[in-house]
């Protein structure tokens, strides 16, 4: 996996934030002699290399959970025509209930031999022919159950099926997330290692590195040539700038890089699926040459990193953990691709 610019520290706010917590741990394995502490510049790459390899899980993470929206949605929906359902049949027991009642009650005889012996012709032909009425309207009504207990059987299977998928979903995803949560765990952990004379030459180092390289997560207003919907959405964006990536975030307070252009776009009125590719797989190509502001930048491939085109050879994005929403020289990565909503 590749890494967003030359390695680079976190920004002021986050390192402020994580240097807070107790705990050292050294960079080097343990051995029988006391390893000698990490420099600041280890502590850097290595935070570093752990937030850019939680990227590719977090992107994992959030399609899990779309899909795991979406089997809680059919879960739901197998769940309801089941109640339905059973009621159909609780019906059909309450009309059948009586009919079979009253045939126990007269001792399991044939109505048909019942009635012959009653000795009354009259009576006879015309409680017959009530009988063939009612012995009708049963036989339909257990016909009618038949159906119903064969479809309530068939939605119990389609309904345990889409439950067992829920349940897998889910294993998955709580294994995804642990699996960033341990990087983010050992990133804090190196950054609690340095002490304050060690994290305020950090935070030097990035200031100068980002005025350097055109980097900015300072507050400012888009006045491009946008228009539209385009514009609607950068709009959006760069009110975000300053505000942190988080992981599996989608706003208002934080976001990962998915999930700030699917909050700017649908605050243009554009509906954008949840992840990168997802984004990647649902908008309209266009080459590096057309790009139009408010295009969707992917860095490295079509499913690891993404952002929006502002214009002038730049992007705004949401980088990664320790990070604010920045305006970033579009080279700033690996350009991949860009696709227009």
């Amino acid at each position: 996996m590749g890494t967003h610019r030359r390695p680079k520290p976190p920004s002021r706010a986050r390192i402020a934030t994580l240097g807070m917590a107790a705990g050292a741990v050294s960079l080097l394995p343990t051995q029988s002699q006391a390893a000698p502490n990490p420099t600041v510049d280890e502590v850097r790459k290595e935070v570093e290399r752990l937030y850019e390899e939680a990227e590719a899980p977090t992107e994992q993470y959030n399609a899990i959970r779309e899909q795991q929206k979406k089997l809680q949605r059919e879960a739901d929906r197998a769940q309801d025509r089941l109640a339905r359902k059973q009621q159909e049949i609780n019906e059909l027991r309450e009309k059948i209930g009586p009919l079979a009642a009253a045939q126990y009650r007269s001792g399991g005889i044939d109505p048909s031999v019942q009635l012959f012996l009653s000795g009354d012709p009259d009576d006879y032909l015309d409680k017959a022919q009530m009988l063939d009425r009612t012995s009708n309207r049963q036989a339909e009504a257990l016909r009618a159950m038949q159906s119903k207990q064969r479809e309530i059987a068939q939605e119990r299977q389609a309904a345990q099926k889409r439950l067992q998928a829920l349940e897998e979903t889910r294993t998955k995803a709580a294994k995804t997330k642990n699996e960033v949560q341990d990087k983010l765990a050992k990133a804090r952990k190196l950054l609690n290692s340095l002490t304050a004379a060690q994290r305020a030459k950090m935070e030097a180092d990035q200031e100068r590195e980002d005025a350097a390289s055109g980097v900015s997560d300072s507050a400012a207003t888009y006045n491009g040539p946008a228009s539209g919907r385009a514009k609607a959405a950068l709009d959006f964006a760069y009110a975000q700038l300053g505000k942190p990536y988080e992981w599996g975030a989608t706003g208002p307070n934080s976001y990962d890089c998915s999930g700030l252009t699917g909050a700017s776009w649908r605050a243009a009125g554009v509906s954008l699926p949840r992840t990168v590719k997802q984004q990647y797989d649902a908008g309209r190509k266009v080459a590096r040459s057309d790009l139009q502001p408010g295009d969707i930048i992917y860095w490295y491939n079509d499913n690891q990193h993404n952002g929006m085109y502002v214009g002038n050879g730049k992007a705004i994005h949401a980088p990664r953990t320790g990070k604010n929403i920045e305006i970033v020289p579009l080279d700033s990565m690996p350009f991949f691709a860009a696709s227009r909503p």
